[in-house]
């Protein structure tokens, strides 16, 4: 997918620090992730906006990042979008221990991530060499997503005016097994 949309696709290298998650429908790949855990090798972000990442870091906080998002554009599926997401936050918070979300965001997709997920701009827009695009630089606080989740979680089905993702997030209740079955198998 991405390299349809004209950027450059160099395969990421083999890296305990980081886990890609997919989604799929009856068999059917539909969706790919990738969560990199900050580490002494430290995270992508580094190559552009190290100054805004190294600040986190200055401030104490465990940083993680998404990478690589690609859903297939023929599923019109928020809750299997918001799954993808939500599994990512369960590695994140309960597995890992992270308290900042970090990524770099075309512009064309950032109001995505603002607007359904709550993502800032931390930084202006400078160009990503390793896609060859624009790219902003975006933060989330992991407790805003617990927040949000235990708020607006399993809702999915009656989601009322809210436009964010968070109502097809798992329901607590589902967020809590799905964590504690990856504790046990992590």
């Amino acid at each position: 997918m991405y390299a349809t949309r004209g950027y450059n696709v160099a395969r990421m290298e083999r890296d305990p620090n980081r886990i890609t998650l997919s989604a799929s429908d009856k068999g059917s790949l539909i969706g790919t992730v990738t969560l990199g855990l900050d580490s002494e090798r430290g995270i992508l972000a580094d190559e552009i906006f190290r100054d805004h990442v190294d600040a986190f870091r200055a401030r104490g906080a465990r940083l993680c990042e998404i990478t690589k998002l690609a859903f297939d554009p023929q599923v019109k599926s928020k809750a299997a979008l918001a799954a993808l997401f939500h599994t990512l936050f369960i590695y994140a918070r309960y597995i890992h221990g992270r308290t900042d979300v970090l990524i770099e965001v075309n512009p064309r997709h950032r109001r995505f991530y603002q607007t359904m997920l709550g993502f800032e701009d931390q930084a202006e827009l400078r160009h990503n060499t390793r896609v060859d695009a624009p790219a902003y630089l975006m933060w989330l606080s992991v407790e805003h997503m617990a927040q949000q989740i235990a708020l607006l979680g399993g809702s999915g089905s009656n989601p009322g005016t809210e436009r964010s993702l968070y109502p097809y997030f798992f329901s607590p209740r589902e967020e809590e097994g799905i964590a504690n079955r990856l504790i046990k198998i992590g």
